[in-house]
């Protein structure tokens, strides 16, 4: 829609309009009845050349790597070593076999916490070097969420607990299982000795 041009008539009525009204703020002056500066004309930039241009020029060689969590059985593989490397290798094969054995199938968190404290405690009382503690590999589910859900919530709880206080201290190494003994759903737990 293009702007109509003022009549002389429509001039002469906004001018008398002017006259007669009050200024808002009387100390500002504007200069009388200029008429707005003409708009400036656009300058013209100059648009670089592109000589020499290849598809791709600036991509990096190799995609950068996301940092994402590492597997459990990847964070626990990569903890060093705290016991004997033979016997730990002889562990690690399924060469040695189990002392005590805990299966927390089917439990809770609130009740399997308590059970693992127990075990440990009492194994580690009677004398007891290694013992494997079962998990399950956990039940799959649909993951329809954006956020993935770990599968296994005790496969993922007890290597925590066995880190932390009362079990710290009694726990000398915790790593994944042979598949001869559970594989993915068990651990292996190396206690320290009583003094």
């Amino acid at each position: 829609m293009t702007r109509r041009r003022l009549t002389p008539d429509e001039v002469e009525l906004w001018h008398k309009v002017v006259e007669q009204a009050e200024r808002l703020h009387p100390e500002r002056r504007t200069a009388g009845s200029q008429s707005p500066l003409p708009k400036p004309k656009p300058t013209k930039h100059p648009v670089p050349r592109l000589d020499k241009f290849s598809v791709g020029e600036s991509v990096q060689s190799k995609p950068v790597k996301h940092h994402l969590k590492p597997t459990l059985s990847e964070s626990l593989n990569s903890s060093p070593v705290q016991m004997d490397r033979k016997s730990f290798q002889r562990m690690k094969r399924g060469k040695l076999s189990p002392e005590g054995k805990l299966d927390l199938h089917g439990m809770r968190l609130n009740s399997a916490h308590p059970t693992l404290i127990r075990f440990i405690l009492s194994a580690q009382a009677s004398g007891k070097r290694l013992v494997l503690v079962i998990t399950g590999k956990g039940k799959s589910k649909p993951d329809d969420g954006p956020i993935p859900a770990p599968r296994g919530v005790l496969r993922h709880q007890v290597p925590q607990w066995l880190a932390m206080p009362p079990l710290a201290q009694a726990v000398l190494q915790v790593s994944p299982a042979h598949v001869s003994h559970g594989g993915d759903g068990a651990f292996y737990v190396y206690l320290r000795r009583t003094r």
